[in-house]
Parts: structure tokens; C-alpha cells; sequence
């Protein structure tokens, strides 16, 4: 990482190092990982300046508390009941490497101090966290409010926070947060970061849904940590996708957390969190708690993602595309510098796929095999830009609309109509998959026969 941001010690970068260090090799040698510990520890004693110790700092602080977790996991996995034991599952779960490698080494970030692993042990405090963020003109996303309750459900924090830089879109139907509501708000970031570095000392385990969305935003490296989107699997063990809040709690709590169209409600969200992890600590680890797949495959079809969209395209614009459509669009929570994605939301699937198949563009497949397309867009402006508008389900030629579903079902009844199969049919089939059997079988007979050849060719060459 030294390398890769240029850092300079009194010595020079890492190569102009080793020529001073290693009179003999010099920087002939100088992959790091084949150079000995003290060599190494020689370079970064080089590095005296503030700026460059607290950077390093960061990052031994984030390898001990790695170690620290992979201690924990094993010290608490006979201990039932644990809390520590769906933090493990959150770190288990295939997508939590790829969401939770934060660039907490950057100036503006804070990375919390995991307690003694005895300490933490005897620990099972948690609070639970979540926020409401913005879009702003530098493509970037802010905390314009933050929650957080214990497990006692108690409040924590709530506060709305300037994010004191321009704000392209408040999402205010989404965030329930307005550009009214932060007048004369004074909290920053920085305040807020430090509240939750006092919130999470001693051990303490935050829980979140989709934690590292807000993780993100805060700008916290917390590694003792509880995602609901994690730790809860569908029957059939699928992890690929993740459900949703609402989802989640109307199947595990019997209630949906906020009605359909509604804004988000920061605190209630934490709320319903904190409930889950609490849930599944009475429920236990061993049953997977039932999701009705069905029904959040039926929602995933009712969308249509747009992503790799420029900052400067709104809202309003992005609606142009969808002319037929009554759509509603809810801009996701990734943003990938200057670019942003977006859920267009129909009625149903059918209107989603019509809409998908109503956008000219260029047609492919993402990386993982869903269908979308690549589409030229002109702003109001005059400028041109370009997006993808993708799939959030696989084709299912049997099930992705109803009305398809019924013309194959005629079809298929239409060619068994016209070629009805007789008996003699049948035998033949039968007939031709037993010579192709037998052909395969030869075929194998005659490459043993050659494999014993060669054996027997080879024990009399050795004297074996």
C-alpha cells in the first residue's frame, strides 16, 4: 500500500531504500514478500511524519482486529446462543469480503479498537444503526441522519447531520429528509463519527441491515459487526441474492416496516434490526427461519435496474425512458464516483418486461448472465450520455410473464397435437440409445486394451 500511494520515508520510496540498505542486491530484489521481516521493518522506521504514522496506524489496527475476530470465532463457537455466533455468520457469508473492504486507511476515516479478546467475550452489548444518505454534485454519497438503539431497543442517537458540500438529489421520498429539514443543523460527520466511536468501545457489536451501506457513508472500519441481510438464508441455502428489510420483517416479525411508497423512517429501521438479531437469538442457529422466495422473485421481476449513470442525469430525466410505463424510480445506495444506479419499480413483472423490451439499446449479458442493455440517452441539455439498464432476475422462458407462459403451453399442445407418438416411436429411441451406449463402451474397451500396452511396454523397458 506504501508503494502504491507513492509514500516516501527518510529514505527515500522502497526501492530507493533497499539500494541504500542492500548494498549488494539493491532493488534487484524488490518484491516485498521475498524480502526477510527485519528488512522490512527497517523501511517502515523510516516513516516519521504524522501524517504517514497515523496512515500506518490505521493499518495494523485493522489487521489486529482481523486476528482478533478470527480468535473470537473460535473461542465462542461452543458457546450457544451467541451473539458472536451471527457475527460469524455475517463473515461467513459469501459477499462479505467483496462489501465490507472499506478504504479505511483514507485521511477522513476512523477504525474502532476491538477490546481484549477476554474482554470481548463477556461482552454481548450490541446497538443497532442506521442512516439516511443523499446524493451529492461530487458524485459522492452524505449521512444527512443517523439512529441508533441498543438491544434494549433504547435510543442511542438521532440526529440529522449537515453533509456541508452540494446536494444533487435529498431522495426526500426515500430519506424523508428535506433541504428545510437541515437548516441551521450544525452536527457534521466528524461529530457523528465520534459519538459512534464512543457507542462502540469495549467490544461492543453493531447491527445493521446492509450494515456496510452505512459503514460506507459514516466512514467506520467496525469489525464486530451483524448483518441482517446475512444472516438470514432462503430453504433452498441460496445466498446470491439478500432479502430485503420489510421482507424480512413482515416473514420473521409479522410485520412490514413501512408501507409500500412510503419514505424510510431512520429510526424505526434501526428498530426493526436490532428486533431480527434478537429474534434469531431466540429462534437459535441450527433451523433456517422460512422467506417466501417466491413472493421476493415476483418483486425482483417487477425491476429493472439502471446503473453506471452519470451524476449530472436526474431523476426526471431517467423517467423519459420509460414513456408507457407508470414507474417509480429508487435510487440505490451505491455510488461509484461520478456514477450512480438506480431501481426503476412497475406495477408487475409484465410491465417490467414489456418496459425492458420497449428500451432501444445495445443487448447483452452482465457478468453474471443477466440480460441487459446498453442505451444512448440525450439530456434535455442536448448533451449525450450513455447507461445500462439491466435485468434483476435470469430469463425464465417458463415463468418471467404469464401471457408467454400460456402461448408455449399452446404451442407445445399444438405440436403434440400434430405429432402425436406412437409405440413404434418410442422403441426406435429406445433402439438408438442402446447402440450409442454400446458404441461408447467399446470405445472405452479399446483405450484400456492401448492403456495395457503401454504399461506392459514400459514394465519390460524398466526390467519392473
Amino acid at each position: 500500500m506504501i508503494q502504491k500511494r507513492g509514500m516516501r520515508g527518510a529514505k527515500g520510496g522502497w526501492k530507493e531504500f533497499l539500494n541504500f540498505h542492500d548494498r549488494q542486491l539493491g532493488d534487484c530484489l524488490s518484491d516485498p514478500s521475498k524480502r526477510s521481516i527485519d528488512v522490512l521493518v527497517a523501511f517502515l522506521k523510516t516513516f516519521a511524519k504524522e501524517e504517514d504514522l497515523k496512515f500506518l496506524a490505521k493499518i495494523l489496527q485493522c489487521h489486529s482486529n482481523r486476528k482478533a475476530m478470527q480468535q473470537l470465532n473460535k473461542k465462542s463457537s461452543d458457546i450457544e446462543s451467541s451473539p458472536q455466533k451471527l457475527v460469524s455468520l455475517t463473515l461467513e457469508h459469501p459477499e462479505y469480503l467483496k462489501n465490507y473492504s472499506f478504504p479505511s486507511h483514507n485521511e477522513d476515516w476512523i477504525v474502532t479498537k476491538i477490546a481484549k479478546i477476554s474482554k470481548a467475550l463477556e461482552s454481548s452489548a450490541m446497538v443497532a444503526v442506521d442512516c439516511e444518505m443523499v446524493l451529492c454534485e461530487d458524485g459522492t454519497e452524505a449521512v444527512v441522519q443517523v439512529c441508533v438503539v441498543d438491544q434494549n431497543l433504547e435510543v442511542k442517537l438521532n440526529e440529522l447531520v449537515n453533509p456541508n458540500k452540494p446536494v444533487t438529489d435529498f431522495r426526500t421520498e426515500i430519506t424523508g429528509v428535506s433541504a428545510k429539514d437541515l437548516e441551521g443543523v450544525t452536527c457534521s460527520l466528524a461529530d457523528i463519527q465520534k459519538s459512534m466511536k464512543k457507542l462502540l468501545s469495549h467490544g461492543t457489536i453493531l447491527v445493521g441491515h446492509s450494515l456496510n451501506n452505512d459503514l460506507q457513508a459514516l466512514k467506520v472500519d467496525h469489525a464486530r459487526v451483524i448483518d441482517t441481510a446475512f444472516i438470514f438464508k432462503y430453504p433452498d441455502g441460496h445466498t446470491r441474492k439478500t432479502p430485503s428489510l420489510n421482507h424480512l420483517c413482515k416473514t420473521v416479525l409479522g410485520y412490514e416496516v413501512r408501507e409500500k411508497g412510503a419514505p424510510h423512517n431512520c429510526l424505526t429501521d434501526a428498530h426493526a434490526a436490532m428486533k431480527l438479531v434478537l429474534a434469531k437469538l431466540e429462534h437459535g442457529f441450527d433451523d433456517v427461519i422460512p422467506l417466501d422466495s417466491k413472493e421476493v422473485s415476483n418483486n425482483e421481476r417487477a425491476k429493472l435496474l439502471l446503473h453506471r449513470i452519470p451524476v449530472r442525469v436526474s431523476r426526471e430525466e431517467l423517467l423519459k425512458i420509460f414513456p408507457d410505463s407508470t414507474v417509480k424510480l429508487e435510487p440505490d445506495v451505491r455510488v461509484r464516483g461520478k456514477q450512480y444506479s438506480a431501481a426503476a419499480i412497475f406495477n408487475d413483472p409484465q410491465e417490467a418486461h414489456d418496459a425492458f423490451e420497449s428500451i432501444k439499446g445495445e443487448e447483452g449479458k452482465d457478468s453474471s448472465g443477466l440480460p441487459h442493455k446498453l442505451i444512448s440517452f440525450q439530456l434535455s441539455t442536448g448533451e449525450s450520455t450513455s447507461f445500462f439498464v439491466r435485468k434483476m432476475v435470469k430469463d425464465d422462458p417458463l415463468d418471467q410473464c404469464p401471457s408467454k407462459k400460456r402461448s408455449l403451453e399452446v404451442e407445445e399442445t399444438k405440436e403434440e397435437t400434430k405429432k402425436p407418438k406412437t409405440d413404434s416411436d418410442q422403441c426406435g429411441d429406445h433402439i438408438k440409445e442402446i447402440q450409442r451406449l454400446k458404441k461408447q463402451l467399446k470405445e472405452r474397451d479399446d483405450e484400456l486394451i492401448n492403456l495395457q500396452k503401454i504399461i506392459a511396454a514400459l514394465t519390460r523397458k524398466h526390467g519392473l
